[in-house]
């Protein structure tokens, strides 16, 4: 199996989803079949069910963490030192060429991903475009609309 990498911030959040699916979700759904049982016929029973339906998914959920877990290199962005060139983790500030618009992305693993939060995959167009770049460089990337030219502001390491 190959590994992930994953900021160390991005793992956090993922053993917190754990923690919280095996010590509160996963105890909850166990009392709702129970209390469901208990009312009887199961056959027509449809809280049973979704009961039911919900432990399946807390339970595909806690693996598939706990899988990406075991598989993850996790990477910590402000020990990094890649002489300001942007790598895996790192957070840089960019300007749209043509618009002049300013925007700050980090580069992180594909599960944590969030544009609204300036998080893009390593895996996503923007991020290949810049990998290996530093200040000053111009990153071409291929958008739905054409391709745009971003100018790599600064190299942070945070």
């Amino acid at each position: 199996m190959s590994t992930i990498p994953i900021t160390k911030i991005g793992a956090q959040k993922l053993k917190q989803e754990l923690q919280k699916l095996k010590h509160v979700e996963r105890p909850a759904v166990v009392l709702a079949i129970a209390e469901a049982r208990a009312q009887g016929d199961l056959s027509e029973n449809a809280e049973y069910e979704a009961a039911k339906d919900k432990q399946g998914f807390i339970e595909g959920r806690i693996q598939e963490i706990e899988g990406k877990l075991s598989a993850a290199q996790i990477i910590d962005p402000a020990g990094l030192d890649a002489g300001g060139r942007v790598v895996f983790g790192s957070t840089v500030d960019l300007e749209e060429e043509e618009s002049g618009a300013a925007v700050t992305y980090q580069i992180v693993g594909d599960d944590e991903a969030d544009l609204k939060l300036g998080l893009v995959s390593i895996s996503s167009p923007i991020a290949r475009a810049m990998i290996g770049k530093e200040a000053g460089d111009v990153a071409a990337v291929q958008a739905p609309s054409g391709v745009r030219h971003y100018e790599i502001i600064e190299v942070r390491y945070q």
